[in-house]
């Protein structure tokens, strides 16, 4: 397939001639007959479930027959924050999950899981059930009831996914951490949750090695005196096995509860001091998985999903999402890239899998090898590949058409832990135009706005959201009043959600996600904190102070620079070098260790100390330096170093024919 690429005019996918009859065209064309509206096209149907939120949302949960209660009211307050949705509702997220193990799919597989050796494990819907139900009837002999807290430090494996359900079935709250969290890094999360169980591994294999974490549990589990019971998974357990949960048979038992019941705890990536965790509710993660992943990936029980999912990134509880459907997933712990870099494609030809998720940077480096997967691997089960993060570059979208499976649907997707879902997506409906994201997905009341708060296209401006949406989080943990919340979304405009993205969106309502408006960090979709990078180098001999950021680079690259201040007698050589980066890695995870540390003379801060990590970045995304209000620095003269330093790294880019979106 040879395509002329034109940058938002070249479609490389348009819905057949069957459209109306898949997932999406049937819910629209049943919902318009049921309310009595017309929905004959996408745009139509998103302004409806948009100004309609009860009707849509109603009618998503009466289209799949979630199971539940549902007396009362679908929206009882609509404000922002503090919408209520489904008031005296009353549901389980695992039951809704697990209904499939009864009928027609009892026998077929629910999880594939893969390792890094070539083994396989196929699970059943009705083992699935069986294990979930032995699971959760001996974490209630151990105690667990509804409102506890069961904390997990798992790789992706499907323990992981029993374990959470198991907890949702009890009505329990469920947060997780990867194993390869430092131990300090895994305590200032789940310390803060004060858990009652630790489901904890003892080893995984990555990249060709075994990583022993006996001695990383125990640390984590020193620091944690509210654990009453710790279970293990892995060789040698010396407390609590996790089969020997597994060892008496029972039956799933759920308990419902109320739409907003705390579901499971994800945590924020820590910028701006200790991560904040964000609630999600059973209702709001159960209606959005069916919306995003059934209507609009079209996912049924004919289908797979397989994404390289951190279980510390809210990618793996996507994971979940497509078990709501019916659809099969497939775990995998190991390395993405090893022992080859396309092995992701190998994954994805063994297990027969039809949407796969990735992300640009992993796919820009197969393109960068040269590699066509098409060529070794049978990818003729896959229809789907969604990317996560920002638009997909122009080539890196051109080579997955010609070089993995031509006139394969993609969707670029983009959103956050913040909803644990997204904002903009694909639809089934529509055509996908080269460089451009389709745009808004149902129910998704998206706008951008600029710094004076008025909407703008075809325009850099921050992506806000005027409108509640179910997957918004129930709560901040331990944010009483809702202040942690009000702040982190609703300063800038009141009543209005911002997310802390850059976006341009067009009159036709396509757009292109930029990359964080904020000083997050997101290195390879998943989400770092510079508190973490900063907490490491605290009281280091030989650096004064540190400032970090990320920039986004063209085709999906992205830069981690660390910038220090060396105090006077030390220089920066490479044994501070690799002490930093030592240091770094045993306080947070390899995934924070910078691409280059660079000596600066001064960081620029505010009269209150607060380094500007914003406008640096912004700096190094091509905003001038007259945007800095120079008058809010204490040390405005630090600011110039930037400025010169920021101006050599374009002109280096402009050098080699790039250009990053500012």
């Amino acid at each position: 397939m040879t395509l002329t690429a034109v940058h938002g005019e070249t479609i490389l996918w348009e819905p057949g001639a069957d459209a109306a009859s898949g997932p999406m065209g049937r819910f629209l064309a049943g919902s318009a007959q049921e309310l009595g509206i017309e929905l004959p096209d996408y745009r139509t149907a998103l302004t409806w479930s948009t100004s309609d939120l009860a009707g849509f949302w109603d009618a998503v949960r009466r289209w799949f027959d979630v199971v539940g209660d549902w007396d009362g009211p679908v929206l009882a307050d609509d404000s922002m924050p503090g919408a209520v949705w489904y008031p005296l509702a009353r549901l389980n997220y695992a039951e809704n999950i697990l209904r499939h193990a009864s009928g027609d799919l009892a026998e077929a597989t629910a999880i594939v899981d893969l390792d890094e050796d070539g083994a396989r494990r196929d699970i059943s819907w009705s083992e699935l059930a069986a294990q979930v139900g032995a699971v959760a009837a001996s974490l209630r002999r151990l105690g667990v009831t509804t409102g506890d807290l069961i904390a997990a430090i798992l790789p992706n494996v499907p323990e992981a996914i029993v374990g959470l359900l198991a907890a949702a079935s009890i009505g329990a709250t469920w947060c997780i951490c990867s194993p390869d969290l430092s131990a300090p890094a895994a305590v200032a999360r789940l310390g803060q949750l004060e858990p009652k169980v630790l489901i904890g591994s003892l080893g995984y294999r990555f990249g060709g090695k075994w990583f022993d974490r006996h001695e990383h549990l125990d640390s984590v589990l020193a620091q944690l005196p509210t654990v009453e019971h710790a279970i293990e998974v892995g060789p040698d357990p010396t407390r609590i096995a996790f089969d020997d949960l597994l060892a008496a048979p029972a039956g799933p038992v759920f308990e419902r509860v109320p739409f907003a019941h705390p579901l499971w705890v994800l945590f924020t990536s820590g910028t701006t001091g200790t991560p904040k965790g964000i609630v999600h509710g059973h209702g709001g993660m159960t209606l959005e998985a069916l919306k995003m992943f059934g209507l609009h990936f079209e996912m049924t029980p004919d289908d797979r999903y397989y994404v390289a999912a951190n279980t510390s990134w809210m990618v793996w509880n996507t994971l979940l999402s497509n078990l709501m459907t019916g659809a099969s997933v497939v775990t995998y712990s190991g390395s993405p890239a090893y022992p080859r870099i396309d092995r992701q494609f190998d994954l994805v030809a063994k297990a027969e899998v039809t949407m796969f998720g990735s992300g640009a940077a992993y796919l820009k480096l197969v393109q960068d090898a040269g590699l066509r997967p098409r060529d070794e691997h049978d990818l003729r089960a896959l229809r789907l590949v969604m990317t996560t993060g920002s638009t997909l570059a122009d080539a890196t979208s051109l080579w997955l058409h010609e070089a993995v499976r031509p006139g394969i649907r993609l969707t670029d997707a983009s959103g956050g832990t913040d909803v644990c879902s997204a904002f903009v997506a694909g639809n089934p409906l529509e055509p996908v135009r080269l460089g451009r994201m389709q745009g808004a997905l149902l129910g998704v009341a998206l706008d951008v706005f600029d710094e004076d708060g008025q909407p703008i296209r075809d325009a850099v401006g921050e992506l806000v959201i005027t409108r509640p949406m179910p997957a918004m989080p129930v709560t901040f943990w331990n944010d009483q009043d809702g202040a942690r919340y009000r702040a982190a979304y609703f300063e800038a405009f009141p009543g209005v959600w911002t997310h802390g993205d850059w976006i341009t969106l067009g009159a036709d309502g396509t757009c292109e996600v930029l990359g964080r408006s904020d000083a997050t960090l997101n290195r390879d979709g998943v989400r770092l904190g510079s508190s973490e990078i900063y907490g490491a180098l605290l009281g280091m001999p030989g650096i004064r102070d540190c400032l970090v950021i990320g920039v986004d680079l063209p085709g999906g690259g992205y830069w981690l620079p660390l910038f220090v201040v060396v105090d006077e007698g030390y220089e920066l050589d490479a044994e501070l070098r690799d002490r930093i980066t030592s240091a770094i890695r045993s306080h947070a995870s390899a995934r924070h260790v910078p691409d280059e540390i660079i000596a600066a003379p001064a960081i620029p801060v505010t009269h209150a100390g607060k380094k500007i990590e914003v406008p640096i970045k912004r700096l190094f995304a091509g905003v001038s330096p007259d945007s800095v209000d120079r008058g809010s620095l204490a040390n405005p003269d630090a600011l110039d170093w930037f400025a010169r330093r920021a101006a050599v790294f374009r002109a280096d880019l402009a050098a080699a024919g790039s250009e990053v979106s500012a």
